[in-house]
């Protein structure tokens, strides 16, 4: 299956769920490839980090920029699957990869300003499903705040259920440090030896099965 991890807008957290999927994929014993389109590189940065601290199993890790959809249609049959990190920006990564992607999902910030952006990845999701109708695309909040006061979650919720060809996720994830900590060890949430957190555990998990098991 191949997954893409996109926004058009940056600061979203799209990396720290493309490296936890990668990570929770390979555990479940599934030959996976990260692909990194993204020219700051924090997925290749995380795979690196990784590797280093020689955690297993193994998580593939390329750089390709431009059109990647042929070279991803290649790398799809060595791989049982690939996620796709693209950068935060409308991109010819971000465009070539929706070409070929099975599923799309679209990583939020419950803030207006976030909010602002999905009409556009609605607009370029519409323009990939003409020739790539298989296409599911959603939003997923993350980074929310972790406050039980704030509503913001809530709202965008509301102001997002009415986007045509874009469908809200049913998970959450929280700004939690542990995701943060993760990623500078490089590892998935799931992964880590010291103080788990169970409730950032429980919201990739939500997520993971959503994508690979919904």
């Amino acid at each position: 299956m191949i997954i893409l991890i996109g926004a058009e807008k940056g600061g979203t957290g799209k990396t720290t769920l493309a490296t936890s999927l990668a990570a929770m994929r390979a555990n479940d014993g599934r030959e996976v490839l990260l692909l990194d389109t993204d020219a700051q590189a924090s997925a290749t940065y995380w795979s690196r980090i990784r590797d280093e601290a020689k955690r297993h199993p193994a998580v593939y890790c390329l750089q390709k920029f431009g059109e990647i959809d042929i070279e991803v249609q290649r790398l799809a049959k060595k791989f049982d699957d690939i996620i796709i990190d693209a950068g935060g920006r409308d991109s010819e990564e971000l465009r070539s990869s929706m070409l070929i992607a099975d599923k799309t999902y679209i990583p939020l910030q419950p803030s207006q300003y976030d909010i602002w952006t999905i009409a556009q990845m609605a607009k370029l999701v519409k323009k990939a499903k003409m020739l790539n109708p298989k296409l599911e695309a959603k939003i997923v909040l993350n980074r929310a705040s972790s406050n039980p006061s704030v509503t913001e979650t809530e709202e965008a919720k509301e102001i997002l259920a009415d986007f045509e060809h874009l469908t809200l996720s049913e998970a959450i994830i929280r700004d939690r440090i542990a995701f943060r900590k993760a990623a500078r060890e490089g590892v998935c949430v799931t992964e880590m030896d010291e103080r788990p957190d169970s409730k950032a555990i429980a919201e990739i998990q939500q997520l993971y099965k959503e994508i690979y098991h919904g």
